[in-house]
């Protein structure tokens, strides 16, 4: 079974950045990939973006394309999303999933494993 374990997570001000970790167990087959999530309270979970391990090919949300970037180290066996001019509104709880294909991941429709989430509270 594959593990994902994230990290990084914070307070942070408005403006500024934070740069999650996504620690994954094990890897598969080069299509295999690897998304961020988002959940706020009272709020439905979001997907931000995902690559895979391959050739690193990425797809993100529009809420957060230009803002987060999403890049992996396969030497790691790690995925990072770094998030520059944090605002309020991205404060959530922020989970790393994985599954077969950076498509399936996107739609939350073929999502084989989750870790359990850090914090990051964005300060006005």
């Amino acid at each position: 079974q594959v593990q994902l374990v994230e990290s990084g997570g914070g307070l942070v001000q408005a403006g500024g950045s934070l740069r999650l970790s996504c620690a994954v167990s094990e890897r598969t087959t080069s299509s295999y990939a690897v998304g961020w999530f988002r959940q706020a309270p009272g709020r439905e979970r979001e997907f931000l973006a995902a690559i895979t391990w391959g050739v690193g090919i990425t797809t993100y949300s529009d809420s957060v394309k230009g803002r987060f970037t999403i890049s992996r180290d396969n030497a790691k066996n790690t995925v990072y999303l770094q998030m520059n001019g944090l605002k309020p509104e991205d404060t959530a709880v922020y989970y790393c999933a994985s599954g077969p294909t950076r498509s399936g991941v996107a739609s939350g429709a073929k999502i084989d494993y989750w870790g359990q989430g850090t914090q990051v509270t964005v300060s006005s």
